[in-house]
């Protein structure tokens, strides 16, 4: 399945909300809860003795994929740009494979675009991304 498939298969039962606001705020608070989910069962997997069943897992993680989905609709994103989004952010920060030492002593600057890595500007008391197709801003 493409992922822009799933993102309109998600769509179909996100339900009626009355503003985009409601909807960051449902979505991101049930990917939260469903987050937490799948932290409650591996907790159980790992320190209790439970066997790891697969499919429990799949679904749980497939209730976390569905917010994923439903915010990057909301916010008018697909999964395939959010995915090359963090794989470009993830090839600046570890350019040849995870480190844990670069993971340790991360030379980001935080006058840096979290996202693209260009230099930030102020403008109007916020930080902002002078690169347009990237156009990230402290302020929203």
């Amino acid at each position: 399945m493409e992922m822009i498939e799933y993102q309109r298969h998600a769509e179909r039962t996100a339900g009626d909300h009355e503003c985009l606001e409601d909807r960051l705020a449902n979505f991101s608070m049930g990917l939260s809860g469903e987050a937490g989910e799948v932290t409650d069962y591996l907790k159980k997997v790992i320190f209790h003795g439970h066997e790891l069943d697969e499919d429990k897992l799949c679904k749980e993680l497939g209730d976390v994929l569905w917010y994923v989905a439903t915010l990057a609709t909301s916010a008018g994103l697909t999964l395939e740009d959010v995915a090359w989004k963090n794989v470009e952010k993830l090839r600046k920060r570890y350019p040849d494979g995870f480190d844990p030492q670069k993971s340790i002593n991360r030379e980001e600057s935080k006058n840096t675009c979290p996202y693209c890595g260009t230099t930030l500007i102020y403008t109007g008391g916020c930080k902002q991304c002078p690169d347009p197709a990237c156009g990230w801003s402290s302020c929203g």
